[in-house]
């Protein structure tokens, strides 16, 4: 227990090293991670470390699927649910279509149902993976909004093919019209479960006399919850948590103190930091237990069919990009959509951000060592090293040139002309003027006599009042020394006894936090 214990704990400082290397080259961190974890696998006296699936599913999916959910913008998944959609549900059952075909085809050994099992483990890009490369080039933010909004429901869909592929592999029997109503009531009653277990989290956040630290910890069991309730009823258990999440998200304002948001916000960052960097690594890790289980089959055979399959998820993602944008502009003359002309540069570019990631281990980590029958369960071996080769090759290649396709591309925003920094300054001041509009008319009276009241009015017409840019740095280097000021005249006044050390911290948490306002402000900081 101790052993274990250390060997996680020297996982997490290598993935904190590792994530402080990948910023300082400004390469996304999932692919340093795999990679760290790949070398780390060949140090001698590195234990292997065996990935036990129920811990992806049970452990680590819900609370990244519910951060994710709650990080996603409802105003943009809903505008572009149709192309979002067509991604999360139709490319994915295409993709693993034609890797069941071509896997079929060529790879010995293998039927169609495992062709579809295959499929249905690789065919769902990792969006973790695609947003950290896209947060270090500048990108359109339908772009951004469409790879998020595909990663919460592609796992659900790829989830579900995976499951009756491998019914059909156990029971050599698969009829179309059953699986395809078990496929619309698995997805529909997911997303009522999910809806239902956030009413319940609802109505107890809002009635209920909650604290900050209850409303944060309800918020860690809720995907649990919603997860274990959905799976345990054979629905899917993914579309609950992003149903429920998104309910919830939507709602914040209504059931959460602000302490509640902030600190909850502060707590789900570092909870989902920390289990994408620990899943990374794992999957490097993972790839000596991988290799050792290949069996009879040759490591040169294992990767040339591990890059054919990857070739042909490259592809095949490409062509249905652009097959949805030339079908966007048919529909178009038919129903309204929001864009009728998506043009060539935002397919390519959501084309090529395709990385798989830990699902699809995950999903191949699941297929049993045995069938019911008591059979070894076909070419297991093969596809386990088939899908950590396609998770490699696609987080190392399509990520480290994602980057550089983005800039070839060089696709404009069409959504918003004005750069981030200016829709900033644009909301500022009509923040700022709806606010000296509603203290001059309705407290016109107060304000000539409160002094709080003519410094919150000097404030907001600062706000209203637009600088250049010496002005605007000026202001901020001379604010930052200020506050540096302030904190050590508070460590000063800490050293007495006139002052209670919980007021001086309390004081040290206002600077924090007019730091972070002043941060976000000019420099964008998160």
């Amino acid at each position: 227990m101790l052993e274990s214990f250390i060997v996680y704990l020297f996982l997490i400082l290598a993935i904190l090293l590792l994530v402080m290397l990948a910023q300082k080259l400004k390469i996304a961190y999932p692919i340093v991670l795999v990679l760290g974890g790949l070398l780390l696998s060949v140090i001698p006296g590195i234990p292997l470390i065996s990935i036990n699936p129920e811990l992806i599913f049970v452990i680590f999916l819900p609370p990244l699927l519910y951060e994710a959910a709650w990080a996603t913008s409802w105003k943009e998944l809903w505008r572009w649910r149709r192309v979002v959609s067509s991604f999360a549900f139709l490319i994915v059952i295409v993709t693993s279509f034609v890797v069941a075909i071509v896997s079929s085809a060529v790879l010995p050994g293998f039927t169609l149902a495992l062709g579809f099992l295959l499929g249905g483990i690789v065919s769902p890009p990792d969006a973790v993976s695609a947003t950290s490369v896209l947060k270090y080039v500048k990108v359109p933010q339908r772009v951004t909004s469409i790879v998020e909004g595909e990663s919460l429901l592609n796992d659900a869909s790829s989830l579900i093919v995976f499951r009756f592929a491998l019914i059909a592999v156990d029971t050599g029997h698969f009829i179309f019209y059953e699986a395809a109503m078990s496929f619309v009531i698995v997805i529909v009653m997911g997303i009522l479960v999910g809806i239902g277990i956030a009413l319940i989290y609802y109505a107890i956040h809002r009635w209920l006399p909650t604290t900050v630290n209850i409303d944060i910890v309800l918020t860690l069991t809720a995907p649990y919850m919603m997860y274990v309730t959905a799976e345990s009823f054979h629905f899917s258990g993914v579309l609950a948590v992003v149903s429920g999440g998104l309910f919830l998200s939507m709602r914040s304002h209504m059931f959460l103190s602000y302490r509640s948001r902030l600190r909850g916000s502060n707590v789900w960052s570092t909870l989902g930091f920390a289990l994408n960097g620990l899943v990374f690594m794992l999957i490097g890790l993972e790839l000596p237990t991988i290799v050792n289980e290949l069996g009879s089959t040759s490591i040169a055979a294992a990767i040339g069919y591990g890059v054919l399959i990857s070739v042909v998820l490259i592809i095949t993602r490409l062509l249905s990009t652009f097959g949805a944008s030339v079908f966007t502009v048919f529909i178009s003359r038919y129903i309204a959509t929001a864009d009728n002309r998506p043009g060539w540069r935002g397919p390519f570019i959501l084309g090529w951000a395709g990385m798989r990631g830990v699902v699809s281990l995950a999903a191949a980590l699941s297929i049993p060592i045995h069938l019911t029958d008591g059979s070894v369960f076909p070419q297991r071996n093969l596809i386990l090293f088939i899908t950590f080769t396609v998770i490699l090759l696609t987080l190392v290649i399509q990520g480290l040139t994602l980057p550089l396709v983005i800039r070839w591309v060089n696709m404009e925003d069409p959504d918003h002309p004005l750069p981030i920094p200016l829709q900033e300054q644009s909301l500022r001041e009509k923040l700022a003027e709806k606010s000296l509009l509603i203290l001059n008319t309705d407290h016109a009276e107060k304000l000539k006599t409160n002094r709080h009241l003519q410094h919150l009015k000097t404030r907001f017409e600062s706000d209203k009042f637009h600088c250049d840019n010496a002005e605007q740095e000026d202001y901020r280097q001379i604010y930052l020394n200020l506050l540096e000021k302030q904190r050590t005249l508070l460590d000063e006044l800490n050293k007495g006894n006139d002052t209670d050390e919980s007021v001086v911290r309390r004081h040290q948490n206002l600077l924090d936090l007019e730091e972070e306002k002043l941060r976000s402000r000019f420099d964008g900081e998160e």
